[in-house]
């Protein structure tokens, strides 16, 4: 149990588990069944458009993708597309006790998580956003923050963080400066393409802040 910041019952008992696990794919709910996937039309359509971001009370931990996916635009999923590594991620460091679908994402605040984006722009790739966007998305995402109070901001994405924050240096793990007094959790970016880290990698970074997001002060 975390001292500072006071999740429920339920995210006591799980995000403070112990551990990092190897995840195993279980059979999806029934709310996760009824998702189908978007078409390419849809897709096409959802270019530029925004989601809402995932957010609640005392937070341990707020996740900043890079920007959104014309998929989890689509479907207004975070990290929705097929092939991204964030939800087996989570729950194979112990943040969640089973595999979430994407479509289950309000589970996540009563475990005291949240998710958002340095820009909300929905993008076939991240490499289409311009150099003031992140800038301007920095700037949004450290209003975002001063107003939630995560216990800890995690930023999935080094290049973006760097760009976002004008920290060329920064490495992943947690940075020496805060950001509206929140301290920084840099981690890989969970997408398919990111060929540097496979799902093992991810988790171990993944774990270790969970590790200190767990920890009384």
């Amino acid at each position: 149990m975390v001292s500072v910041k006071r999740p429920s019952t339920r995210a006591a008992a799980t995000v403070g588990r112990p551990g990092a696990r190897t995840p195993t794919v279980g059979r999806p709910g029934a709310r996760a069944l009824a998702v189908g996937r978007p078409t390419a039309e849809t897709m096409a359509a959802a270019a530029g458009q925004t989601i809402a971001d995932v957010a609640g009370p005392d937070l341990l931990v707020l996740f900043s993708g890079i920007n959104p996916s014309l998929y989890s635009a689509a479907t207004g999923h975070h990290f929705a597309r097929p092939g991204n590594r964030f939800w087996p991620a989570l729950h194979g460091a112990g943040f969640t006790d089973r595999l979430l679908h994407p479509s289950e994402q309000h589970l996540l605040p009563a475990l005291g998580l949240g998710i958002t984006n340095v820009v909300s722009r929905a993008t076939a790739r991240a490499d289409e956003l311009s150099p003031d966007e992140f800038v301007t998305g920095g700037a949004r995402l450290t209003d975002r923050v001063a107003r939630l109070r995560p216990r800890f901001l995690a930023v999935l994405g080094v290049t973006a963080y760097r760009a976002a924050f004008h920290r060329p240096k920064a490495k992943m793990g947690r940075q020496q400066e805060t950001i509206a007094g929140v301290p920084v959790w840099v981690l890989p970016n969970p997408s398919g393409l990111n060929a540097h880290f496979q799902l093992p990698a991810l988790i171990t970074e993944f774990t270790a802040l969970r590790e200190a997001a767990t920890t009384p002060d």
